[in-house]
């Protein structure tokens, strides 16, 4: 007699099922994920204005409402003057700080002059015992390396300038796109959820609605932060009377849009400048008034108010910011912690934990059954993006 013969699902253990059924799904997870970093990548002159643009959008659409409430502008006009607006900020921000900048860079040179011949005259005095015939000799084979290396220099020459235009290209994309996102977004939304499934048209909407909230919040807590950043340093660099205070507060809140890293980096050139100009005191006393507006923002605002915000925990900010840095450079440290939060609210929503409840479920995407097309609704004509709306702001 034979034995009957058993179905490979009665053979293989029960744990080994499962764990094969997780294992080939993660891999088809991080399959897409790498593909999706790969195109990324490729089309990242297009794809950063863009994600820029989406920030600028969160920022100016509170400004696009007022202007439309109380100024009585339509959405077109408001949508310009908000984009003018900020570019008139931007543009401004820049003036100033390079005409600080022309004004104070003689006067630094002159001292990084100074600084260089009392190091030079400190090192030969040391007990390292470098003379100044030394330290002609290193600088003569350093002239001498550049000179060999021209070639090279001009190919990197070459490489800024078409880095250059890339960001000139990237700003005017980011432009272009921030006014038509204030102007149409919803129109452009709609046709996004229209490509999906029916069946999840609705639960995508609504989870884009608290990503949207989510990234309202975090531009808005950022910037305080990066203002806080700024006034600090700027205010005790000015204090102490270091040279280019101004455009350091303005580098400082410039970085200080990368979490943790850019404040910290835009902090070491404040303390630079003070030990070019005034020698190592003042440079110690400025390392101590960053490390102050550091701590500060490390243990009050950052974990108060960003997490509030974003909710997300100070080692899931840490992580994104090292893993964006990795994977994309500056660009990936800047907008890996507003993916990560954005990514959170919506997989939260989606597995039924709503973090903003007070939205509720009634502003809904126009959406319509398969095989009845609406002839009545043109794209153009849906309408404009107004934001997720709570209970008492529905349109």
């Amino acid at each position: 007699m034979t034995e009957e013969r058993r179905a490979p699902s009665d053979v293989v253990p029960w744990a080994v099922r499962v764990s094969a059924a997780w294992s080939w799904r993660f891999l088809l997870l991080v399959a897409s994920v790498a593909v999706g970093l790969y195109l990324v990548t490729i089309l990242k002159v297009i794809v950063v204005p863009v994600a820029l643009a989406l920030l600028l959008t969160v920022l100016l659409l509170p400004l696009v409402r007022w202007l439309q409430q109380h100024a009585r502008l339509p959405r077109a006009a408001a949508s310009g003057v908000a984009v003018l607006g900020l570019l008139v900020v931007v543009i401004g921000l820049l003036t100033v700080a390079g005409r600080s900048i022309a004004k104070g860079i003689s006067d630094l040179q002159t001292q990084a002059v100074a600084g260089v011949q009392e190091l030079t005259e400190w090192l030969s005095q040391s007990p390292l015992n470098i003379t100044v015939a030394d330290i002609t000799g290193y600088v003569a084979k350093a002239q001498q390396s550049i000179t060999q290396n021209s070639g090279g220099l001009v190919s990197s020459a070459l490489s800024v300038t078409t880095t250059v235009g890339h960001v000139v290209a990237g700003a005017l994309i980011a432009m272009f796109c921030t006014f038509f996102f204030l102007l149409d977004g919803r129109a452009i939304w709609t046709w996004l959820v229209g490509l999906l499934p029916f069946e999840a048209r609705e639960r995508t909407h609504q989870a884009a609605r608290r990503g949207f909230v989510t990234l309202g919040a975090y531009t808005r807590t950022q910037i305080l932060v990066a203002l806080v950043d700024a006034i600090g340093i700027g205010v005790g660099a000015a204090v102490l009377r270091v040279p280019l205070a101004l455009p350091l507060g303005i580098l400082v809140f410039l970085g200080s849009f990368i979490p943790i890293v850019g404040a910290v980096l835009t902090g070491a050139v404040a303390v630079l400048v003070a030990l070019v100009s005034h020698g190592p005191v003042v440079a110690v006393i400025m390392l101590a008034v960053v490390l102050l507006v550091q701590q500060i923002e490390g243990h009050v605002l950052q974990p108060f108010l960003m997490g509030h915000a974003v909710s997300l925990h100070p080692v899931a900010v840490l992580l994104s910011v090292a893993a964006g840095s990795l994977v994309a450079g500056i660009t990936g440290a800047l907008f890996a912690v507003p993916i990560a939060a954005v990514v959170n609210t919506v997989v939260l929503y989606l597995h039924g934990h709503d973090k903003f409840p007070e939205l509720g479920t009634d502003d809904h995407v126009e959406v319509r059954q398969p095989g009845r097309p609406r002839a009545d609704a043109p794209f153009a004509e849906v309408p404009a993006l107004q934001g997720p709306t709570t209970a008492g702001e529905r349109e």
